[in-house]
């Protein structure tokens, strides 16, 4: 099954300032979440955030700010949780899912659970996720793919999205990647 781009969205879940230093890898998830923003952005993929209880665990990354207009603040695990959310994510008419944030095995793993029982198809970006220690992600991932969930990674589904070689967008992704 091929991921196309006229069927999809970006969620970016909890990428927020008293959290993120603490995920493993963080600078790394930093700038791959960064390259697969700039790439979907050059593919003409919109992007959504939520937050997690941002008075408590602050706003989103200043990095990532610039992509968004808004938030959806919410205080379930899952983005699925929030009303309002899921309504905009229906009206979007986008079957696929592309999932970036943290953690892991907290708050992206119970969206993608419950996107999946609403009929979406969540597509986690590996390189795009972490949490706080290894074992949590790794065990999250082998969760989410039990659930249904396509695992890629960030160089890998923005080509897929791109198709071909050649145009602009192409161009674009291919200096992202270097």
């Amino acid at each position: 099954m091929r991921i196309e781009k006229e069927n999809s969205l970006l969620l970016v879940v909890d990428i927020q300032e008293k959290l993120f230093p603490h995920i493993e890898n963080h600078e790394i998830l930093a700038q791959k979440t960064v390259t697969l923003l700039e790439g979907l952005k050059a593919l003409n993929i919109p992007a959504l955030a939520a937050r997690q209880y941002p008075r408590g665990l602050g706003d989103t990354i200043e990095i990532l700010r610039p992509y968004f207009t808004g938030y959806w603040d919410k205080m379930t695990f899952s983005c699925c949780g929030d009303e309002a959310l899921v309504a905009q994510l229906r009206g979007t008419n986008k079957k696929n899912i592309i999932l970036a944030g943290i953690e892991a095995h907290i708050c992206v793993l119970q969206t993608v659970i419950d996107l999946k029982a609403l009929g979406f198809l969540p597509v986690v970006v590996t390189d795009a996720v972490g949490s706080r220690k290894r074992h949590d992600y790794d065990t999250a991932l082998r969760r989410m793919e039990f659930e249904g969930a396509v695992l890629t990674t960030v160089e890998s589904i923005l080509f897929e999205l791109c198709r071909e070689a050649g145009s602009d967008a192409f161009k674009a992704i291919s200096r992202l990647v270097k």
